[in-house]
């Protein structure tokens, strides 16, 4: 495994910041104060910023509950809030048993206010914009961020500005959306398209940006990885030796890392007890899995991606740079699930009674193939990340059993549909 005790999470305040949070350059270190002007990328070399802090926290400096439990490893004591985070780490013994490990826990991002780990990103993303005195937000989305930047753009009373794929976003993500306010707008593209023009439109000043590249987001993402530590040691006894999540923009697999070196660089967690981040991607859209198979230092786009996993079917992970270092940093993999594989785990997770979209049982399918091949042992305590609750996409869910029968209404035609 790597020194996680990366360059930088631990450095001394540059003199030119004022107070202890700064933003750093993850390819030059070049650093920028975090509030005096809206930036994204380095105005130097382009790379993407990470959020800094002077001080470290260690596992004694969390009270209270939810995301800012964590503030002392935040920009702010509180931020736009609905009650985000403290998510349940539920059990699946008949799973379990089945893939055959040693114990095996779901972490249902799902349980949060919209439906999905996005509230984490975006009740400190849209506290930021408080800070630069911004009105008009944006985003381009896979439905999950668009559903939750127009909820809690809403609660601050700031305009919303949500980019979609036309006919590749789940109704029930565009419902959310549309209900809180969003002005929505669907593009003839796909997803990486969409993020193109917003990303464009936020360049010139026209919006602000909340999609995974601004880095505060992920600073509120961090706090999943905080809290499955917490709740392992708590329920299970010890930490997970792996983390196995669905990746599209691969923004959470940057945050779990990050979370995880600064609690290494604090003192907090050992290095050995930092779990292996495994990343799981569908087969049709899965440029993070080709990079780490081809050993490549950079991720290609794919120029055109296809999966019934709506959440991950995106073909240029803004946050690759950051997250393959993720994975290959604590050890990790990533591989990809077949579309059937992912909607069999669905299956499979809601006989356990629990609820997921598509794209969250991909985590769950890449489990039982990294078992099958050997990569997960059967000694090891794995935590699956399941992303967005079940209706999130109704569509999917509807078909992914026996459709509702149509019958007469009396009671012997009832049962005889019941015994049949």
């Amino acid at each position: 495994m790597a020194d996680l005790t990366i360059e930088g999470i631990g450095q001394i305040k540059p003199s030119s910041i004022k107070g202890d949070v700064w933003l750093t350059c993850i390819e030059c270190g070049k650093t920028y104060p975090p509030f005096d002007f809206v930036i994204y990328r380095c105005q130097k070399c382009g790379g993407l910023l990470e959020v800094r802090y002077e001080n470290l926290p260690t596992f004694e400096d969390f009270s209270g509950s939810g995301v800012w439990r964590y503030k002392a490893s935040l920009p702010f004591e509180m931020g736009v809030s609905i009650k985000e985070g403290n998510t349940p780490l539920y059990t699946v013994p008949r799973i379990e048993s089945d893939v055959g490990v040693e114990a095996l826990r779901i972490k249902h991002e799902g349980m949060n206010p919209t439906g999905s780990f996005k509230d984490r990103g975006m009740t400190v993303g849209v506290r930021v914009v408080q800070e630069l005195g911004v009105k008009r937000l944006a985003c381009a989305s896979t439905g999950n961020t668009s559903a939750s930047l127009a909820a809690y753009g809403s609660r601050a009373g700031l305009e919303v500005i949500v980019l979609l794929p036309a006919g590749k976003v789940a109704m029930g993500k565009v419902a959310q959306a549309s209900l809180h306010g969003a002005k929505i707008l669907q593009l003839d593209g796909n997803f990486d398209e969409c993020l193109d023009i917003v990303t464009k439109l936020a360049d010139e000043g026209e919006v602000y940006l909340l999609n995974s590249v601004n880095p505060f987001r992920l600073e509120g993402q961090k706090t999943i990885g905080f809290e499955i530590l917490e709740q392992s040691l708590e329920e299970v006894g010890r930490y997970p030796d792996r983390i196995i999540l669905p990746v599209g923009n691969a923004g959470n697999t940057a945050a779990l890392y990050k979370g995880f070196r600064e609690l290494v660089a604090s003192g907090a967690l050992k290095v050995k007890d930092v779990p292996k981040i495994t990343a799981i991607q569908a087969e049709g859209a899965a440029p993070i899995v080709e990079a780490i198979k081809s050993s490549a230092s950079h991720v290609q786009r794919w120029p055109s991606v296809e999966t019934k996993a709506t959440a991950i079917r995106i073909g240029n992970p803004v946050n690759a740079p950051k997250a393959l270092p993720a994975i290959r940093g604590t050890g990790g993999t990533a591989v990809t699930v077949s579309d059937e594989e992912i909607l069999a785990a669905q299956c499979e997770l809601a006989e356990e009674g629990i609820g997921v979209e598509p794209a969250s049982a991909a985590s769950v399918a890449g489990l039982r193939k990294l078992r099958s091949e050997g990569v997960v042992g059967k000694e090891e305590y794995v935590v699956c990340l399941a992303t967005g609750i079940l209706l999130k996409d109704p569509d999917a869910a509807s078909f992914a059993r026996e459709a509702p029968k149509e019958i007469p209404a009396s009671v012997e035609d009832v049962m005889q549909a019941i015994l049949n």
